[in-house]
This record gives C-alpha cells, structure tokens and sequence, in this order.
C-alpha cells in the first residue's frame, strides 16, 4: 500500500494520529489526491473527520485548495451543513468568495440547499451576496430557483 493510499485510509477511518504521522514523514501527502480528485483535507472535511481536519491545517493544508471540480473544503462543509467545521475553515483563512469550476461559492452552495444559518455565516465572513456565477446567477437566484423562497428574499434584500 502507497503512503498516499495509507493516508486516505486513516483518514476515512478518522484515525488523526495516523494521518499526523504520515504527513509528518512526507508533507506532500497533504496535497496528494484521491481516485475522485480529492485532497486530504477536501476529502477529511465532507466526511466531518474534526480532529483529522485540525491534524492536517495544522500540518500545513491548504484551506484553500480545490478537488477535481474546483470545490474547496468550505464549500463541502457549508452544503453538508457542518457548521463547526466551517466556522473553524474561516478562521483558518478559508476563502468564503472562491470559486468552483462553475464560478459557484459556499454562499451559492448554502443557497441552493436551503442553509440560512450557514448563509448567515458567511456573509458575516464576507461573502458576496452579489456575485454571479458562470451562469449569471446570484445565491439569491439559486434559492429562488430551488424553491427557498425565504432564504432568496433575504439575500435579495442584503445586495
């Protein structure tokens, strides 16, 4: 077994301590990816892995970084509504107006699945409620959209 297959093991079994020791052996374990494209931390995010999580920021992961479809941690965790985890990606650094693939933000995500807290949130870190994505759509267009008629009014109301 590769190290990179060892780490993504340990880290869907949420074993930290593993995870630790290997990226402390090799660092560029933590950009490495999966079969679908993700990162360690992409990956040990959408699962909700908190302590395999704060064991990879903490050895240096990019919060940043993106998976195969341009979506970063903070954009898993906001439609997963995993709410303790995103308030730690931000106070990490994590970028609240990066992009995907499709110019989709973890305000979009929020919007789309019907998330106001985490939406709330968001804001508060600085997203931009105005902002369009590759398809001319604002977070409150996709609420709209999907039926989330509260959620779309209070974001139309803050642009």
């Amino acid at each position: 077994m590769t190290p990179t297959d060892q780490l993504f093991q340990a880290l869907r079994a949420g074993n930290a301590a593993a995870v630790r020791t290997l990226v402390a052996q090799d660092a560029s374990l933590l950009s490495a990816r999966d079969s679908r494209g993700s990162t360690p931390l992409v990956l040990a995010t959408y699962l909700e892995q908190e302590e395999v999580v704060k064991a990879l920021v903490a050895a240096g992961a990019d919060v940043n970084a993106r998976d195969a479809a341009g979506n970063t941690p903070l954009m898993g965790v906001t439609f997963k509504d995993y709410r303790t985890m995103a308030e730690y990606l931000l106070a990490q650094g994590a970028d609240p107006n990066s992009t995907n693939g499709n110019g989709g933000t973890a305000l979009i995500f929020a919007a789309t699945f019907n998330k106001p807290a985490m939406a709330e949130l968001l804001i508060e870190a600085g997203a931009d409620v105005a902002h369009r994505d590759a398809d001319g759509l604002t977070a409150a267009d996709h609420a709209r959209n999907q039926g989330h008629t509260d959620l779309a009014d209070s974001l139309s109301a803050r642009r």
